[in-house]
């Protein structure tokens, strides 16, 4: 059920971190990994990991607010391999913390075109490829539990993974008669060099975990095994949905 071998998987943002992490879960159940971030060096050494464990995998440097570096990363999996059947858009920015109303127009459109937008574009370029890889591959979507919850520190960036459940539903409904699948999954607090500011304020991550059900931040590899599943025939009837991975914290009551 979990077996992609033969399968050949995009996955932005994947030189560090839950990108790091998901690509190293599909290699592990055979798939083929097209590593990419924005610095090669990072992505070259991700890549030697897989190689090292018994995986394939390729290296392609991607700024992902460039929709032409999208279209080259998209022909490259193509050229390699013929084929194209996981998207996994993982790649985020968050450069502001603070209220909105200090936000510059130019720091909103880095956050909503690097978070939102980008994803729109790499979907619409891979979807057509996926389907004539035999139409049974899937997009999935890293967003956040910020998409649910209001903010004063980090409000505009909870806005952009709120739009990334919506595309998620628009992509499942407009290629799954094509067969295709798309699905969202929404960390919580995960110990990424991305969070390292909360993980790093003792008080805050006691806090934090003293809040989560089970008493710990995550780590990349929660969100991988995720990722796995909903790349898998295991998750074959699930689409257009959020999967929140978050040790149960917005499930608990507030104290």
């Amino acid at each position: 059920m979990f077996d992609l071998s033969g399968q050949v998987a995009v996955i932005t943002g994947s030189s560090r971190g839950i990108g790091r992490a998901i690509a190293h879960a599909l290699a592990q159940a055979g798939a083929r990994v097209v590593v990419s971030g924005r610095k090669l060096p990072a992505c070259e050494t991700v890549v030697e990991e897989i190689r090292e464990t018994g995986g394939e995998a390729v290296a392609v440097p991607c700024n992902v607010s460039d929709k032409t570096q999208l279209e080259h990363l998209v022909s490259m999996a193509i050229d390699t391999w013929q084929r194209l059947d996981i998207v996994v858009c993982n790649a985020a920015v968050n450069p502001y913390f603070g209220p909105m109303t200090g936000m510059s127009d130019a720091v909103y459109d880095k956050i909503m075109n690097s978070n939102v937008r980008s994803n729109f574009w790499l979907c619409n370029i891979a979807g057509p490829h996926m389907v004539r890889s035999g139409g049974t591959g899937c997009f999935i979507l890293i967003s956040s539990i910020g998409g649910n919850q209001g903010s004063d520190t980090l409000g505009v960036y909870g806005m952009s993974k709120a739009a990334d459940y919506a595309l998620t539903r628009n992509l499942a409904v407009e290629w799954g008669p094509r067969g295709l699948r798309a699905n969202c999954i929404a960390p919580g607090l995960i110990k990424t060099d991305f969070s390292r500011a909360l993980w790093e304020n003792p008080e805050l991550l006691a806090g934090v975990e003293e809040a989560t059900p089970v008493r710990r931040i995550g780590q990349p590899e929660d969100v991988g095994g995720v990722a796995l599943f909903l790349a898998s025939r295991a998750a074959a009837y699930v689409t257009g949905q959020v999967l929140v991975v978050d040790g149960g914290i917005t499930v608990k009551e507030p104290a």
